[in-house]
């Protein structure tokens, strides 16, 4: 069954092109399906267009089916091969069950606008399950942030040795990057949040719909008001959901990339019990990072996301296109990968070993040159003086240095304010709407 179909059907072959993945992509929709349905037809009751026992018993079997999207269910939700999709699909059991009641189901809504609430309902349910993932990876970084503050090791610019650093830092440094990657996602959040449905194809309907209570009913923030601009939406909020996720992604592939050359034996700072890393076929000591090396890999893949989504996009006028609906199958997985990189490197930096007293090796010594610079400006030499008089001893060998690092400033190896960086988190976490939004899904789905 078709929503579209008439009198002629589609040739076999334009079928399968056309429908592609969408069955896949469309059961992790069929949640999100029915709550976009659940407010639609109370709507269409509040405006006339359905009777009050008619919106009950279409909201009562649409509540049984959602119990069925539970993959654990004894009966999990599926899509019949001859129905094109999930909406379909829904509407299919619906008839099956309530006979024409079950078809009244599409009046005033586009498979447009089905569409577009779906995905926007999903990304919502998606961003808020990745927010909680980034918060309790956030609290791991800060944890060893603050276990391993004592623990000094090598700064590096060019790769090359610059001044001491602290796995303080190195862990902390990872924790506030992650606060600045969670208002971009807040900001995707806000973009998604925005109700399209009402907008039908596109350019609205000429039924008396009231567009502000599904708005309430979906725990939506507001709506996409204009029905063309919220079409046009379809794309733009996907690329802007994506570029938050390549910025997680980021964060964690620039992670990885230290973890990686941290572990190799030139450097030698850290390690991990054996069960974490793998072997080589052929050489049996080798303990290789393959943990890190994927999370790095499946991260750069992610922070190509949002060109792939601009460059589907291109050149597209307004209205629907069907080169929409390749999108999911690029950004929906996104977000388990996203999820699995920040729970292995959670499990990672959990059990990290970090190796004591790096800096007593004297081929560390040069990272010293700036806190003698900085003792003889103390001591009243002019910095520039200072710095040639220190120069001049490293070029003849003589230079003499202490190990010692006392650093005070906020942000520096002995002032962390992982307080303050908390606190930077928790106000970006708690201005997510997370309880309203989860208020209106359990009464949509309870009643």
């Amino acid at each position: 069954m078709k929503l579209w179909q008439k009198d002629t059907a589609a040739l076999k072959e334009v079928e399968v092109f056309t429908v592609g993945r969408d069955r896949e992509f469309d059961l992790l929709l069929a949640p999100f399906d029915i709550l976009g349905s659940i407010a639609h037809v109370t709507m269409l009751a509040s405006v006339g267009l359905l009777t009050a026992a008619e919106r009950d018993s279409l909201v009562s079997a649409l509540r049984e089916i959602y119990k069925t999207t539970d993959p654990a269910h004894s009966s999990p939700l599926t899509i019949h091969p001859e129905i094109e999709d999930i909406h379909s699909q829904v509407e299919h059991l619906l008839t099956q069950k309530l006979g024409d009641t079950g078809k009244k189901i599409h009046s005033a809504r586009s498979r447009n606008d089905q569409v577009l609430v779906d995905v926007k309902l999903f990304l919502r349910n998606e961003l808020e399950e990745l927010v909680q993932s980034i918060s309790s990876f956030f609290e791991l970084l800060q944890t060893q942030s603050e276990k391993y503050k004592d623990h000094l090791f090598p700064g590096y610019t060019h790769l090359q040795l610059a001044m001491p650093s602290s796995f303080g830092l190195w862990f902390g440094a990872y924790a506030e990057s992650l606060v600045d990657d969670l208002i971009t996602i807040r900001s995707a959040y806000e973009v998604v949040n925005k109700n399209p449905l009402g907008s039908a194809a596109g350019y609205g309907s000429s039924f008396p719909i009231d567009r502000s209570l599904t708005t309430r009913l979906l725990g939506f923030e507001t709506l996409n008001y204009n029905v063309v601009y919220a079409q046009m939406g379809r794309g733009k909020a996907e690329r802007i959901v994506a570029q938050s996720l390549a910025n997680v992604a980021d964060t964690l592939a620039k992670l990885s990339m230290d973890a990686c050359l941290y572990l190799n034996q030139n450097f030698g700072f850290i390690s991990f019990p054996a069960e974490l890393t793998t072997g080589s076929s052929i050489m049996p000591h080798k303990k290789n990072p393959d943990v890190f090396e994927l999370i790095r890999s499946h991260g750069n893949r992610i922070k190509a996301l949002p060109n792939e989504i601009t460059l589907m996009t291109t050149n597209l006028p307004s209205g629907y296109h069907r080169d929409l609906q390749l999108l999911k199958e690029h950004l929906f997985p996104a977000f388990k990968t996203l999820k699995d990189c920040i729970r292995m490197a959670s499990l990672m930096l959990g059990q990290i070993e970090i190796k004591k007293d790096i800096l007593a090796d004297e081929k560390y010594k040069y990272l010293f040159s700036v806190e003698e610079v900085n003792k003889l400006v103390n001591a009243g030499i002019p910095f520039r003086d200072a710095y040639q008089k220190v120069g001049r001893a490293i070029e003849a060998g003589q230079f003499t240095y202490d190990t010692r690092v006392e650093h005070s400033h906020e942000g520096s190896i002995g002032n962390l304010c992982t307080g303050e960086i908390k606190k930077l988190m928790d106000e970006t976490l708690n201005s997510f709407p997370f309880p309203k939004v989860q208020a209106a899904v359990a009464s949509l789905v309870k009643g």
